[in-house]
């Protein structure tokens, strides 16, 4: 059965996961739950260009365990209260984030990051803003699940409940056993981050506008502006490639044939507390793992993949519109003149040194806002939950 004509399972819930995730699951399996799982029996179905994506030896991909993680990602049984899902955070048409500037977990806990997108999340080496630890999606799926400080899903002291939700469902039941065979109990945390993380391996998007004219050969895909907009954003006056480039748009990439791994984190001058570098409390990046200062302030390049549907932008969703990200970066830093964040950011001494500042017309900038869009992928932000479109 194929995986791109599953059933819409947004409201598969557990008040009525339903028989179609049975069904799915078991069809996946050639019809007996209890038979053995192909291995890798899921076919990527990857836009002209893309290479397979990584997947960790101890999960393969099959068809039921991306049908039991994508009803997992959008129960709100998930979570320790049920009232969030993973899907809470990561809607499908707004690009797998929230359009918040930063989230609110199911206890009513202040996310200090803002929801990334989760486009092409396959591709990615590490995970998250500024955790340089967290290398797997099985790894990153065990934060919002668990994590106490802030409380995002909140099954740390429910997770009885939790499992009590899922192990008296029968069509969670039998979708367990399809995805995971031979396990003499099917449905753990273990199980559950693993059909999640399958899920997540199956958010390809590649079918921009920019992809059509790129790897398609598509005349006319990509408006005149939109063209302009790429000449600019791949020159050296604006220098944004250094950072965003590869079919990610992102430095940090990872396929099934990389053999090494970039993991690069930067700081954009986006605040300068204090005139040392200095970024708000519980928010200075890859410094709050490392205790280096010169690490304050520094994040991970998120992907530009859809990014004009992925609003507020940078780690804190501080920055509002596409063209005040052209402005951020055409000053060089940004300056804040009063207030507790007040600094001049363009001063920042941990400020990488490929954010130097450019000049930029209105004409030019409205050309590079018209390239960013020219990313937005309408296939993946329609597609069932996100899944790859047929």
């Amino acid at each position: 059965m194929s995986q791109r004509a599953a059933p819409h399972s947004a409201g598969l819930t557990r008040a009525g996961t339903s028989a179609a995730l049975v069904a799915l699951a078991v069809a996946s399996c050639g019809g007996e739950t209890e038979a053995t799982s192909p291995v890798d029996s899921y076919e990527f179905a990857l836009p002209v260009g893309f290479p397979k994506p990584w997947v960790p030896p101890d999960n393969p991909m099959t068809e039921a365990k991306v049908a039991l993680g994508r009803a997992l990602f959008f129960d709100e049984g998930l979570s320790g209260n049920g009232t969030m899902a993973c899907a809470s955070c990561h809607e499908r048409d707004r690009g797998f984030a929230d359009g918040k500037p930063t989230p609110t977990g199911s206890t009513g806990d202040a996310i200090p990051r803002n929801a990334m997108g989760l486009a092409n999340v396959a591709y990615f080496p590490l995970l998250t803003w500024g955790n340089p630890t967290l290398s797997s999606l099985e790894e990153q799926a065990l934060v919002p699940m668990f994590g106490e400080n802030p409380v995002e899903l909140g099954i740390t002291g429910a997770e009885d409940v939790v499992l009590g939700r899922l192990r008296g469902d029968e069509a969670y039941k039998a979708a367990f056993v399809a995805a995971f065979p031979g396990e003499s109990e099917p449905i753990t945390f273990d199980t559950v981050v693993k059909a999640i993380a399958t899920f997540e391996r199956t958010l390809i998007s590649g079918r921009s506008a920019y992809d059509r004219t790129t790897y398609g050969g598509e005349a006319g895909a990509m408006s005149e502006a939109a063209l302009r907009g790429m000449d600019l954003f791949f020159s050296e006056r604006l220098e944004c490639y250094h950072c965003h480039s590869g079919i990610n748009f992102t430095t940090a990439f990872r396929s099934a044939e990389t053999k090494q791994e970039e993991m690069d984190f930067h700081n954009t001058g986006l605040y300068n507390l204090g005139s040392d570098g200095g970024y708000p409390p519980g928010g200075e990046g890859l410094f709050d793992f490392t205790g280096d200062p010169a690490d304050k302030g520094k994040f991970r390049v998120p992907s530009l993949r859809n990014i004009e549907l992925t609003a507020p932008y940078m780690h804190d969703g501080s920055v509002a519109t596409l063209e005040e990200v052209v402005d951020h970066y055409a000053a060089g830093g940004r300056t804040i003149d009063d207030g507790p964040f007040a600094g001049v950011g363009s001063e920042n001494p941990n400020k990488s040194t490929l954010v130097r500042g450019f000049t930029i017309t209105p004409e030019e900038k409205a050309d590079v806002v018209a390239f960013m869009k020219s990313l937005t992928d309408p296939e993946f932000a329609a597609a069932v939950d996100g899944a790859q479109a047929p």
